[in-house]
Parts: C-alpha cells; structure tokens; sequence
C-alpha cells in the first residue's frame, strides 16, 4: 500500500515556485468541464482579458500555453526562428544562456550580446549588434531569475523596430511583480510563467503576440518545427474558431483565472508598489547581516534578492538547516553561481509581512547556529524600517 500524499507546508521564498493563494488552490478542486465546454471557453475568455490587463497589452493573442515557462520560450522563439535567421540574444545569466540554445537547435544564428552574471545588458551593446547584423529578432530577460538582475527594457523596442526586427521578453520572473508594458515598450513577444509573482502553480505559459509579429510568422518559409508549440495552432483553439489542439489543463487555467482575478482586484500599481518595498526591505535586511548584495545595484529583481554567500558557511548545510528546521525554502545559485549565491524570493502572496519576516528571521538565526555574530531581531528590525512605508 502506497500512502496518500502528505506534503509538508512549506513557506517557499525561493525563485519559484512561490506560495499558492488558499484561493487559487480552491478553484483548482472545483468540477471539472470538458475542455471545449461552453463554460470553459468563456472561462478562457476571461482569462485572457485578464492577461491582457497583467502584460498591459491590447494584442488579441493573449493566452496561455499548456507547459512552464521554458514551453512559452520555446514556442516564441521557434515561431519566428528559422534556419539561418540572425536573433540577438542578450546573456546574463541562466536563461539568456537558454535562449541561446534553443536558437541553435532551430538552426537560427544567435548573436550573443553578453554581460558577467549580476550585471544588465547596455542599449548600446544591443544597438552594435543591431548596426553589425540582418537580424530578425532581439530576444532578452527583463527579470533573470538566475542572478536577480532587473533589465531596463525603455527604448530598447525602438531600436529593435527601427531596424526592422521583432522585440521578444521574457517575463517569467516579473509578469504581477513589476510594469512590464508590453505595448508602450513595443515588445512584440512575450512570455512568463504562472508559478513566480501570479502566485500560481507551475504549468502554464502566459505569452502575447503583438499583429507585427504575426505578420513575420505567417510569411514563414518553413513550418513551425514544434507541433506542440505551434502558435498558429494554438491560436485557432483560443480564437473564435475553437479548433481543437490538444486537451487544454482545465483545473490550471481555472487557477490561472482565480490567480488574476486576485491581481485585478488589488491592482497592478498597487502590487508593483508592495513588489519594490518588500524588495528593499530584504535587501536592507541582508546588508544588516553583514551580507553583500550580488545584482548591479540600482537594478535589482524587486521579486527576487540575490546575495552572495559568506565565507565560511556552506551553502547546501545552510539551506538544509532552513529546511529542516524553519520548513523554509530559498534557492542556491545555478550554474557559474552554485555555491557562490542566495536566492531569495518575495513574490506576490509571499511579500506579506508574515511570510517575509520569518524568513529573515530564520536566516538570521541560522547564520548565528554557524557561527556568525550577529545581535538577535537584526534582520526583523532593518526590514520593519522599510516595510513601514506600506
């Protein structure tokens, strides 16, 4: 006999995923409906409004894929990727490295626009390779999750459209947790992740089209090389036509909706505001540790700080010691940054002050198990200094 699931409740203040709302968690237990059901199908009416309010977009493309954020990667870029076409990818860390890979294996020729992990990429790196090459698209993270580093993405679409090229974001990070402006900063393509700052359990891709970059896609040389990703495909289930795809997760878009109707109702500036408080409340909270801080200052995530791992401590004891003893997850660095870096996540439902404060209390506590002089409610009380602006 198997036993029946008991996972423990965990407070999750890592890069994602991130804490479900009891809400969200509500919706997915209710009845199921037949994915082409009439109530369904203005289910995903709605959610798509919804999505469109969160990437403050006016594109009619506004869905979400059945896959993590990773799938919505994928399917922007093989949408508009063919053999041979030149795509900027600007690199700073994990992700960037990602779509960089994808590129190649489309066959696509990737121009990589690069800057050393916790720093942004410059508009005039992005500019230089505009000047040097045909390309087709500029591809590049706004909130890399890797590092903790915010890109600035104003006038970037300019650039990329005064050259004739397609402007693709990834929001995974940063989609409900900063402006992400999808119209106003003429980004053609963009994708997120339901599992970060909506608050969402991992497993669908929010993604946006603007009508310039179907254009592109339609005068495809080539078919589109995923079936699954196929976004022409997709886009006959989610428009009028409701041509069936593929069986879409009924109980995730259902926590999806919930999950927004939650952003809509407190609203966009009011979240961006908790976002960037909370965000320099843990930062301020680190540096009182005696913690050094690892994004490019003035850049950083306001979902996600980055801070570097003191000497003397080791990462995997540390983070196992919050485990076991806190029931509190934070993440390690990936890549180049494992063993070197902290990454501790705030994310919507997780920037309230009873999530935040017992997860810089338990790291502070934890720091002076191993060692670390550090004066008990530090950490508490540099964080309250700044969260009193809520």
């Amino acid at each position: 006999m198997y036993e029946e699931l008991k996972p423990p409740s965990r407070l999750l203040m890592g890069p994602g995923p991130s804490n479900v709302h009891p809400r969200v968690l509500k919706a997915m237990a209710t009845p199921l409906v037949g994915h082409l059901d009439p109530y369904f199908l203005e289910v995903l009416e709605r959610t798509s409004d919804l999505l469109r309010m969160v990437f403050d977009t006016k594109n009619e493309f506004t869905i979400a894929i059945s896959g993590t954020g990773s799938a919505g990667m994928e399917a922007c870029l093989c949408s508009i990727t063919e053999p041979g076409d030149e795509i900027i990818v600007g690199v700073k860390g994990t992700f960037g490295e990602r779509m960089v890979d994808i590129v190649r294996r489309l066959g696509g020729k990737p121009i990589i626009v690069e800057q050393e992990p916790g720093k942004i990429i410059e508009p005039d790196q992005i500019k230089r390779a505009l000047d040097e090459s045909n390309a087709k698209a500029v591809a590049i993270v706004h909130a890399e999750t890797s590092t903790g580093v915010l890109q600035p993405l104003d006038g970037i679409g300019d650039m990329v459209r005064k050259h004739g090229a397609l402007f693709i974001v990834d929001t995974v990070t940063s989609l409900g947790g900063a402006p992400v402006n999808v119209d106003e900063r003429k980004i053609d393509i963009c994708y997120s992740g339901t599992q970060k700052c909506l608050n969402c359990p991992p497993g669908l891709s929010p993604l946006t089209i603007s009508e310039r970059a179907w254009t592109i896609i339609e005068e495809r040389k080539t078919p589109i090389t995923s079936w699954y990703l196929d976004v022409t495909m997709l886009k006959r289930y989610w428009g009028k036509e409701r041509w069936y795809h593929h069986t879409a997760p009924v109980s995730m878009i259902y926590a999806l909706y919930e999950a927004l109707r939650i952003i809509e109702e407190e609203g966009l500036e009011s979240r961006f505001e908790k976002h960037k408080v909370t965000g320099e409340a843990v930062r301020e909270s680190m540096k009182a540790l005696g913690l050094d801080l690892f994004a490019q200052e003035g850049y950083e995530t306001p979902m996600l700080t980055s801070v570097k791992i003191p000497d003397g401590i080791d990462d995997r004891t540390f983070r196992k010691t919050l485990l076991t003893k806190h029931n509190l997850e934070i993440a390690g660095g990936l890549d180049v940054l494992k063993g070197k870096i902290w990454r501790i996540g705030h994310m919507g439902y997780g920037t309230q002050p009873a999530f935040v404060l017992p997860t810089l209390t338990a790291i502070e506590k934890t720091l002076r198990d191993l060692g670390r002089d550090i004066e008990p409610g530090t950490a508490a009380s540099a964080a309250l200094q700044v969260l009193e602006k809520l």
